[in-house]
């Protein structure tokens, strides 16, 4: 499920525990929900999603990242979305999205092609969900019915996002402090970590393992020593913010590997590798599981996709369906939506830990 920013040490960030963020009481979400009124939804967002995967396969793993990006502040409402505003303080800024998402403007292009079929009616943060299903798919992944019927926020958090997202340097402390504020227990987390299954990060994010770990001056002890020396060809010493494949084996596949990966010592951040490599983890044998049956860890992942996706969510006559993804409806008549489009930088592909 980015995901899942600057540098590691521009990342570092406490995770409040502010408490468990519980599941909408009232939540009235149904795969069905816009069966009488918009009946297509599903085949339109697929047909954009599949469009812009065939020219950047690395997207459906973005797709996936910004859901997770959006569900981890205030809940699954499209807040990750809105831009800046003289009343909202955008969580794109905040330190670990800045000049990094990506997705941004298909989620836009979604958006345009629901509202010519069926105006007024999908919201933003359903949108990113089934694109995060569809995602999951098209990279070789389980399929699920997406429960539907969220509604969009009027406002963004960027102090939340700040605090709540997990960084490629947490241990496992920390992921499983990060994933308890939001009400997901420890299998959410290794099966939500399986997304890094597919995708990339930069090098920026590995460095301190593959030359000063931890102060150290050595490398991470918990890297394999061959991949270690392969990571320093792609990731020199001060040399170029390369990207990186997450899984080296199958690199555009969701699939079992990545946790096979852990056990031999091939995670690529830290914070995969520590669900392994903790002495006496809880963790080690949900990983040993997820990796000798593929479809056990597609039911997990399935089953955790679903759990995200209804954290927090705005139902009934809470929040808005907004016209436009990048701003709540009442901005949105004052600016030229021909002319707004979310920027996305060329340092693509940093990211979470998830």
């Amino acid at each position: 499920m980015k995901s899942f920013h600057l540098t590691v040490t521009a990342l570092c960030c406490v995770v409040v525990v502010l408490g468990v963020l519980p599941l909408s009481l009232d939540a009235q979400l149904d795969p069905s929900f816009y069966r009488d009124t918009c009946p297509r939804v599903h085949s339109i967002v697929r047909e954009v999603v599949r469009n812009v995967s065939k020219k950047d396969p690395r997207m459906l793993a973005s797709l996936i990242r910004l859901h997770f990006h959006d569900c981890f502040v205030q809940g699954c409402d499209a807040s990750v979305l809105l831009n800046n505003t003289a009343t909202i303080e955008s969580e794109q800024q905040a330190l670990p999205n800045n000049n990094s998402l990506r997705g941004l403007d298909v989620v836009n292009d979604i958006k345009t092609a629901v509202e010519k079929a069926c105006p007024g009616v999908v919201s933003c943060a359903d949108i990113l969900t089934l694109a995060s299903e569809i995602s999951s798919v098209l990279g070789g992944g389980p399929d699920w019915k997406v429960p539907l019927g969220r509604r969009d926020s009027l406002t963004a958090n960027r102090n939340l996002a700040n605090q709540n997202l997990p960084a490629p340097f947490f241990n496992l402390s920390r992921l499983k402090s990060a994933f308890a504020v939001q009400g997901l227990d420890t299998t959410d987390l290794v099966a939500l970590s399986g997304a890094h299954t597919f995708g990339r990060a930069h090098c920026n994010f590995i460095l301190d393992r593959l030359y000063n770990f931890s102060g150290t001056g050595k490398p991470d002890p918990t890297l394999d020593t061959t991949y270690l020396q392969q990571l320093r060809q792609i990731c020199p010493n001060g040399g170029p913010n390369n990207l990186v494949n997450f899984d080296p084996v199958t690199p555009d596949k969701i699939d079992r590997v990545y946790f096979s990966n852990l056990q031999v010592k091939k995670g690529l951040l830290q914070s995969d590798q520590e669900l392994f490599s903790t002495p006496g983890a809880d963790t080690i044998p949900i990983v040993n599981r997820f990796s000798s049956d593929q479809k056990v860890f597609f039911d997990a992942f399935e089953a955790s996709m679903i759990k995200m996706g209804n954290i927090g969510v705005l139902t009934g006559k809470k929040g808005e369906i907004r016209k436009h993804c990048n701003f709540v409806n009442k901005k949105s008549v004052e600016v030229d939506i021909a002319s707004v489009a979310s920027e996305e930088s060329s340092t693509e592909g940093m990211v979470t830990s998830i």
